[in-house]
């Protein structure tokens, strides 16, 4: 894991990308910073973070669209295969290497507040508590692109799929409240999801069977509970939605409290779309 950790990071440093995500990011911080401290007046420096979420739609597909889309173009990827060690190794290498170059920023970012204390008063708990919480985020949505890179070979392509599932996840919250509160709506957008999961599960298997089964597993309990109680449907879409809103578990943390549910739904999150990152490698590795 350390060899492809080294070689992974190496080459983000090496390459534009690396410079690319970290001279853009340190410039937007330097932005809301400047905007929000400095001119506004304000002495949280939580506001700088919360408003820099949004560059993780541009940032994060930058990130993670190379990590497995162009080993597979360019048939780099057979050697990672041939490699003494699991696909879990090779993908933990790969995600830390990313997670390390978000890092960089990152700590930089984190020396605003001391530097920000010379001119007045900084609440330095709530700062450095959202900086955790920022970084967290971060690596849940890097996570989400390193996934989305193992279902095509072009690097656009991943970039784009990227970040129209962030796009989606930023305004899930202000989803939630468009969708019809009538339990048929609930229904309808639960039939959807369950056909979306099926269409996943073939993209990582190219398998009818597995994903006819994947998507009649999550059919058939729908169905069930929507007949016997739907009642118990209305507005339920809406509710779940708004629970899985990842970038308002941050806002949670912005207040200046240590939100360890917070914390554990985002890695959590980090952690499952790892977990499907290796099953999609481990598939196209013994295909």
């Amino acid at each position: 894991m350390i060899s492809v950790f080294r070689k992974e990071f190496r080459s983000y440093m090496n390459n534009v990308t690396g410079a690319v995500f970290i001279a853009f990011l340190l410039f937007f911080a330097g932005i809301y910073v400047t905007a929000v401290n400095l001119r506004g007046g304000y002495t949280s420096f939580e506001y700088v973070l919360s408003n820099c979420t949004i560059v993780f739609l541009l940032l994060a597909p930058l990130l993670g669209m190379r990590s497995f889309a162009e080993e597979k173009r360019s048939k780099t990827d057979q050697l990672l295969y041939s490699l003494p060690m699991s696909v879990t190794k090779i993908v933990l290498g790969k995600y830390f290497a990313m997670l390390a170059v978000f890092a960089i920023p990152v700590f930089i970012t984190g020396l605003y507040p001391l530097i920000l204390s010379l001119f007045g008063e900084v609440f330095f708990k709530g700062a450095y508590i959202a900086l955790l919480g920022f970084f967290v985020l971060g690596a849940a949505l890097i996570a989400i692109c390193m996934f989305m890179s193992t279902l095509t070979e072009s690097q656009v392509i991943s970039a784009v799929i990227s970040f129209g599932a962030l796009l989606v996840m930023y305004m899930m919250n202000g989803l939630s409240t468009t969708v019809p509160t009538s339990p048929i709506a609930s229904y309808i957008c639960f039939f959807v999801l369950s056909i979306a999961l099926g269409v996943v599960f073939w993209l990582l298997t190219r398998d009818y069977i597995i994903s006819a089964i994947a998507a009649i597993v999550c059919l058939i309990p729908l169905n069930i509970f929507y007949f016997t109680n739907n009642a118990a449907f209305g507005g339920l879409f809406g509710k779940v939605i708004s629970y899985l809103a990842v970038f308002d578990r941050f806002t949670d943390m912005t207040g200046g409290i240590f939100d360890v549910t917070a914390l554990v739904y985002l890695l959590s999150f980090a952690v499952f779309f790892v977990y499907l990152t290796v099953q999609a490698v481990e598939k196209r590795r013994w295909s």
